[in-house]
Order: C-alpha cells, then sequence, then structure tokens
C-alpha cells in the first residue's frame, strides 16, 4: 500500500507502481502472468487511459498481458476478482491485482462530476444530484422509517477515526468524539462531514497464486476463500426496496457459501463506509444485523476491535481515505495484515477469517471476498 494523501509530486504511474512494485518485493517475486489495474476515473481526472499497458511498461513487465478493470467505486474488488478467476481457472500461474486513483489534481467541481459518472447518468446526474446528495437521500429515509437520530451514527465515525490513528498509510490521523460529530459542518442533510469518507491519491496492491505454490516463509498462508460479484440497479428509485443492499445480501451470501463460513464466523469485516449509512445498510445485508438495526452495533461498542463485529480497522474509508478505483484492494490488504497478526495498534485477537466489501456506485456493483489465515 501507499500512503494516501496529496501526491502533487506523483504522477498516476508512479503511484500505482510503487504498489505493484512492494507487492511483488513482498512475495519475492520478479515478474507475474497477468496485470489487472483498478481505476475509476483515469480518463476523466489524469487524461490517461490504457493503464493496465501503462503500468506493465512503467514496472518492468512490458509484454505481460495486462487491463484496466472499471466498477466505478468496486474496481478494487472487482480487479482482485479478475486476478483470482484467471489464476483459479489455471489460465495464468500468477496475477497481480493493483488498485489506482489520483484525485486531488482537479478541482473539486470536476472530481464531484467524475464521481456521479458512477450514478445513472439518464436518471440521476442529469438531474444535478451528487454522489452525496444521493447517499443524504437514502439516509433520511433510513432515520424515517427506523426511528433513529443523525447523532446515533457518531460511533461509526468514532471508530474508524480512532483506528486510523495506528495505521501508517492512512489520510487522516485525528481522532473526533460524539460531541465532533454533532458539531461537524452539514454537507447534504443529514450527510455531514464526519459521515463522509475523504477521497485522495493512492494505490495499494496484492498478488495472487495458486494456494500450494505459496512456499513457507514464516507467515501465515493467506487464501481466498470466497469471492463473489453481484449487481442491482444504478438508480436508486429503480430498486424494489432503497434501504436495502441487494447486491451486498447475493454476494455474501454466494462468498459464505463458498468459504463454508456464515456471519458469526467473521472475525474482521472491512465494509464500504464510503458514507455511515453504507456502513449501517452493509452490516444488515450481510447478516450482522437485522433490518434497521445497524447502528445498534454501533453504539453497542460491538464494531471496535474488541467487539463482536469489528469494522474499519484500519480507519476504513472513513478516516484510511477513498481513492476510488484502490479502496477495494486496500481492504484486502488490510485483512491481511489482521490475518497475519501485523495490525499494530488495532490488530482484532485470534482473527483468522476476514471479510472485505467493496461497493461501486450506491450499491449497483458489489463484490464481497473472504481470506481464511492458515
Amino acid at each position: 500500500m501507499t500512503p494516501i494523501s496529496e501526491h502533487w509530486d506523483k504522477s498516476i504511474r508512479e503511484i500505482a507502481g510503487e504498489a505493484a512494485l512492494a507487492a511483488l518485493a513482498d512475495a519475492n517475486r520478479q515478474g507475474v502472468d497477468g496485470l489487472f489495474v483498478g481505476n475509476m476515473l483515469s480518463g476523466t481526472l489524469n487524461r490517461q487511459e490504457n493503464l493496465g499497458a501503462l503500468l506493465a511498461d512503467w514496472i518492468g513487465l512490458r509484454g505481460t498481458e495486462a487491463v484496466k478493470i472499471e466498477a466505478a467505486c468496486g474496481s478494487g474488488g472487482a480487479a482482485v476478482r479478475q486476478a483470482l478467476m484467471a489464476v483459479a481457472s489455471g489460465v495464468m500461474d500468477s496475477a497481480l491485482a493493483v488498485g489506482v486513483e489520483k484525485m486531488t489534481d482537479t478541482v473539486p467541481a470536476t472530481t464531484t462530476g467524475g464521481l456521479a459518472t458512477a450514478a445513472d447518468s439518464d436518471w440521476e446526474a442529469a438531474q444535478g444530484v451528487s454522489f452525496v446528495a444521493l447517499n443524504a437521500l437514502v439516509m433520511q429515509r433510513y432515520l424515517h422509517e427506523y426511528g433513529w437520530t443523525k447523532d446515533d451514527f457518531a460511533p461509526f465515525a468514532v471508530n474508524a477515526h480512532g483506528n486510523a490513528m495506528h495505521n501508517p498509510y492512512a489520510r487522516l490521523h485525528e481522532k473526533v468524539d460524539a460531541r465532533a460529530y454533532k458539531k461537524a459542518r452539514m454537507v447534504a442533510e443529514p450527510i455531514n462531514l464526519l459521515d463522509a469518507s475523504p477521497t485522495g491519491d493512492g494505490a495499494a496492491a496484492v498478488l495472487i497464486v495458486p494456494v500450494d505454490a505459496v512456499a513457507s516463509n514464516g507467515r501465515p498462508r493467506i487464501t481466498i476463500a470466497g469471492s463473489a460479484s453481484a449487481t442491482d440497479t444504478l438508480a436508486i428509485h429503480d430498486r424494489r426496496d432503497p434501504l436495502w443492499l441487494s447486491a451486498a445480501e447475493l454476494s455474501a451470501r454466494k462468498a459464505y457459501a463458498q468459504a463454508g463460513v456464515g456471519p458469526a464466523d467473521i472475525d474482521v469485516f472491512e465494509l464500504h463506509d464510503a458514507f455511515s449509512i453504507m456502513a449501517a445498510l452493509s452490516l444488515e445485508a450481510c447478516g450482522f444485523a437485522e433490518r434497521g438495526q445497524g447502528p445498534r452495533l454501533a453504539l453497542d461498542g460491538e464494531i471496535v476491535p474488541t467487539g463482536r463485529v469489528p469494522i474499519a480497522t484500519r480507519g476504513g474509508l472513513k478516516a484510511r481515505g477513498h481513492p476510488v478505483g484502490a479502496t477495494g484492494v486496500y481492504q484486502i490488504c488490510e485483512l491481511v495484515e489482521q490475518l497475519r497478526g501485523t495490525a499494530t495498534g488495532t490488530q482484532v485477537d485470534g482473527a483468522r477469517i476476514g471479510m472485505a466489501q467493496n461497493i461501486g456506485g450506491s450499491g449497483a456493483t458489489i463484490v464481497t471476498h473472504i481470506l481464511k489465515s492458515g
């Protein structure tokens, strides 16, 4: 992983290259059979497409099969899944999944416009509604339907920021409390600044090989025991239930079945908390909380590293940062830290099974991975 920040002195190829080379070094590898680059906005914000060939050339893998994978904010998770399928099918013996995004070189209006392309262009973006506004509408409806107050969501931000203090790659190293949450500037009612994740420049990478190709090096062997992807409508108003992430439910159910586990077996859950409302909806859709009861887990202290369902253990999108196309790969790397026992400061005791869920759009594409240690 690279630190998430405003990297004015680095291009998108440099940031991606740092993560890719670090992953190869970590695995003591010189090359791979395939390269899958997760990214959403390089064409819009960086005037650069064809990232697969660009990165392959940059890191000394010229000639290697390489492509860019785009699934909005779920691009990173999608790239990991494509790399996994390439290796699991036997077509490749090794594949590198790299997620990268460089978002701070453009003015906020351009970045906001780029993010809005994850929504329905005809029926949402064309009406002038921003991505944060869409999530605000969902949160308004959630508060109305289930009777929660806005302040009931404070523990999600408090947990994420507290955990990010121990993550050297995190964008925000600032502790917050319930009082700060209550006073935070409103962005789109009822979403305030501490409900929303920050953008940034960053990249993360993972190397995938067959299980029997992993040499014993004194570290726990991490396997991908479950992987699934599902879709829903881009436009929220087209869904049967705007307060239910059906693609999260479907992809999680498939991943659980593949891994032979259920929600009670998950030791760590790196969810897609782009906004605090999405954290609550994800917990419900994946079976950790009853419908409408996601905030209860946070209020009862169950989401902290010592709780029943630890989430955002390295800061999550909220405080680690959300370089959109890279986020899904950061989640996988953070699970590997937990399962290797190297998540200093926020290590979940005895963590053996972790789940990562990466969301594209407001729930249109959702990729779920389950990792096991040992």
